[in-house]
Order: C-alpha cells, then sequence, then structure tokens
C-alpha cells in the first residue's frame, strides 16, 4: 500500500483499502462447471466503484525509468523502440523488466 501512502492518503484509507484487497479469491464458472477457487494476488477488482481509481493510482508512475516510447490506453500499455543492433535489444529489454516488476 505504499502507492497510496505516497499519494498522500490517510493511513485509516490505506488500512481500509488494503483489508479490502487482501485475501481475494476467484474461480471460473462456465456453464455448470467450476473450477477450484484460487487466491488473486495482483489487479483490482473490476466492476467496482474504486477499481478505476486504483488502476490509476497504480500506474500513474508506469513510465517512470522507462527510455522506449510507452502509449497508454485504459488497462493496454504498448512499448515501442528501434531495434537496430544488439544494444537496442538489451535497453528493450531492460524497459520491459522494468515493467514486469
Amino acid at each position: 500500500m505504499g502507492k497510496l501512502r505516497s499519494n498522500g492518503l490517510e493511513n485509516i484509507i490505506c488500512n481500509w483499502t488494503e483489508s479490502w484487497l487482501h485475501d481475494r479469491i476467484q474461480r471460473v464458472v462456465v456453464n455448470d462447471s467450476y473450477s477450484e477457487w484460487s487466491p488473486v494476488i495482483s489487479g483490482v477488482p473490476q466492476g467496482s466503484v474504486l477499481g478505476p481509481l486504483l488502476f490509476n493510482l497504480f500506474i500513474n508512475d508506469i513510465e517512470d525509468g522507462i527510455n522506449s516510447a510507452i502509449f497508454i490506453f485504459a488497462d493496454d500499455t504498448k512499448l515501442c523502440n528501434t531495434v537496430e543492433a544488439m544494444e537496442d535489444v538489451n535497453k528493450l529489454q531492460t524497459d520491459l523488466d522494468k515493467l514486469t516488476v
């Protein structure tokens, strides 16, 4: 919840949000077949009022430290760069690695 605190939200709001996101589970239903319940380890709840707000708070610094061109629309992110030499490959990979943290 460091991202929430770094945006200046009070501890009580951060604690409530952390509690709301903690220990979530999900399963898949197809017709009358149900998968086993599995823990949700990332993301924000879809269909919630807070989901879009949390999403924006969590990605608002996604461009920091990225050297490639980055295009963001809704929940889609594209990273672009010209690759002409192995050094360009390494730079692009470094940017990709930063996005996966």
